[in-house]
């Protein structure tokens, strides 16, 4: 490197894993229920050192070389550097893609939170490589959730093990997010299978030559199905078709069109997919007609989960670059010192590179803390003690979702953009990582659905939903850890600048519904902006909860490392709270007042 300087080697902040899973959300109290007993604290450290052994080895080993050598198709097969391959089994291999079914189907039966942190560290190591085990996982949980018990015997079992890959394939050329539009059609034939015609675009993980199979999870419409998403329906179409053994044998009618080009996730190929040219795809119907597309908001919502962690973990890369650069890197003097012949000071000295080096660590470890809440409140829905616990953590969960996909992209990338800043001229080139983690991170805004269409499913859908139910569930946990805090002589002030913040967004969202029942267009015009207010008071209550789990810690009277951890974590909460929350003021006036200019704006003004 440069100027003498070396990047860190460290994927994640062992310590602040640590902090999140056993102080922060108290992962060792789900050894009480019955589903872990068999599990201890051991298992659960022993699995995360896995997954650092893993990424550490064969994931990070080929980030940059998977980026400046992207795979290829020659017209007849896709082509990938080999260290791709001994990724995907490596990772098959420790059995993370059975990670999260029970030991009677072959699984780990491993919470979802131990999940969740165990990939963050794998994508922190590799974002593109991973895409291929974490699309399977997703793609797998939709058989299992929703095929018939042979197609489970069919394909579960070698997408558990590795054998089989697997996508989800919703995108075409003409319809991106408007899903109500697709064209790609289904017809039935006697045997019970059916027919897929149409085109698919976008669909990452498409092809590749690394697996036995691909299992795509297609979204498509029967012939004679009703008009707009109650007419879609959810197809399993293999790549190659199976043998009476269950064995892949003939092609299936699904053709690659074509590799696309992208300025990031780049060893991950992102394909055009074409179905049915010859005799048609043969698909396999999963579930019932036309309820396709709620079995895959199964996958989708999951999928947004992991792409809030992936943009997190990205930024938090950057941070822990920078954070290194900035300690190792001499430059300049402090602006009292006028002697120009005294020695350089390193730059993590001067007041405005720490300002950049908190703003990230704020935005980092608060978006990595948002998403391992939100895998906690998805283990609270599957395993939690009551039915009222499990309703409401899938309540919250379904809430927070477009936050926790939204808010990581969009402020995990402004850290990348900041980490450039800490390294100068050093930050854009390619000698140094920071280019890169910013082109894989910019994908994150547009991953799963863009910001705007999470800021409209937050404001117009999950919001209002049930007279605000799933909200008020909210509200009420935000003003619990307000209470708390309110005790703590140290965060009185930060309790009481998040309850204003709290009502702030209590009274632009009323003042939001109102609009949305006069005029829905003009109403959801200012979608996006809500999300950010929604998202800067959630992640200030994230940090308040960090922040009351840190001060507690302090008070035992910590020494070295553990103290300057918890003392880091304050200050983190203290620049969040204080400098970014009060962003909202100037946001929300805005908002209640319904200002209109964007949406007055014709389209002829252009």
């Amino acid at each position: 490197m440069k100027q003498g300087v070396v990047m860190t080697d460290q994927l994640l902040n062992e310590r602040d894993i640590e902090f999140l899973l056993y102080e922060f959300l108290d992962t060792g109290k789900l050894l009480e229920r019955p589903r872990y007993r068999e599990h201890s604290i051991e298992i659960f450290n022993a699995t995360l050192q896995t997954a650092r052994t893993v990424a550490e080895k064969y994931f990070a080993n080929h980030n940059a070389k998977g980026d400046a050598q992207e795979p290829t198709f020659d017209g007849e097969q896709v082509h990938l550097i080999e260290e791709t391959k001994q990724a995907w089994d490596a990772f098959a291999d420790a059995g993370f893609l059975a990670a999260r079914y029970d030991f009677d189907e072959g699984g780990l039966q491993l919470p979802e939170v131990i999940l969740r942190a165990s990939l963050a560290t794998i994508s922190a190591a590799n974002v593109a490589s991973a895409g291929y085990p974490f699309l399977t996982l997703g793609a797998a949980n939709l058989v299992h959730s929703f095929a018939d018990e042979k197609l489970k015997a069919q394909f579960l079992p070698p997408m558990m093990d590795g054998r089989f890959a697997g996508t989800m394939a919703l995108t075409e050329p003409d319809q991106g997010s408007a899903l109500a539009d697709i064209r790609t059609g289904a017809e039935p034939v006697k045997d019970g299978s059916y027919r897929i015609r149409g085109q698919k675009m976008f669909i990452s993980g498409g092809d590749q030559s690394m697996t036995d199979n691909i299992v795509h999870m297609v979204l498509a419409k029967i012939k004679g199905a009703p008009a707009g998403v109650r007419g879609i329906s959810l197809f399993l179409v293999p790549k190659f078709l199976l043998d009476e053994n269950g064995n892949p044998s003939a092609r299936n009618d699904v053709k690659l069109a074509g590799l696309l080009h992208k300025m990031g996730y780049r060893n991950t190929t992102s394909t055009v997919l074409s179905f049915g040219e010859a005799h048609g795809a043969v698909g396999y119907l999963v579930g019932e007609p036309h309820k396709g597309l709620s079995y895959m908001f199964q996958m989708m919502n999951e999928a947004r989960i992991g792409v809030g962690v992936g943009a997190a973990v990205l930024g938090y890369q950057g941070y822990n670059h920078s954070l290194q650069y900035a300690k190792e890197r001499p430059q300049g003097r402090l602006p009292s010192n006028r002697d120009p012949q005294s020695k350089q000071v390193p730059i993590i000295r001067h007041a405005d590179v720490r300002r950049m080096l908190l703003m990230q660590k704020s935005y980092v470890e608060g978006g990595l803390a948002l998403c391992l809440y939100a895998s906690s409140l998805f283990e609270d829905q599957q395993t939690g003690d009551t039915e009222e616990q499990r309703q409401r953590a899938a309540a919250l969960l379904d809430l927070l979702t477009p936050v926790v996909k939204s808010w990581p992209s969009k402020y995990g990338l402004k850290a990348n953009e900041l980490a450039i800043q800490v390294l100068g001229g050093s930050g854009y080139i390619r000698e140094y990582p920071l280019e890169q983690l910013y082109r894989d991170n910019r994908l994150n805004p547009i991953h799963e659905g863009t910001e705007g269409i999470q800021a409209i499913d937050l404001l117009g859908r999950k919001v209002p939903a049930g007279n605000l139910a799933s909200y008020q569930l909210l509200q009420a946990e935000i003003r619990s850890t307000v209470m708390q805090a309110r005790d703590n002589d140290g965060l009185t002030a930060l309790a009481a600048a998040l309850e204003a913040a709290l009502q702030q967004l209590d009274r632009v969202t009323l003042s939001l519904q109102g609009q949305l029942q006069r005029e829905a267009d003009r109403g959801l015009a200012n979608a996006s902006l809500y999300l950010d207010v929604f998202g800067r008071v959630v992640v200030a209550w994230i940090w308040l909860r960090q922040a009351l789990v840190a001060d507690t810690a302090l008070a035992t009277s910590p020494t070295g490392d553990d103290e300057n951890f918890y003392r880091g974590k304050l200050q983190a909460a203290r620049f969040y709270i204080e400098w970014e929350l009060p962003e909202i003021g100037a946001q929300v006036t805005l908002l209640e007042s319904g200002n209109s200019v964007p949406f007055e704006m014709e389209d002829n003004w252009f």
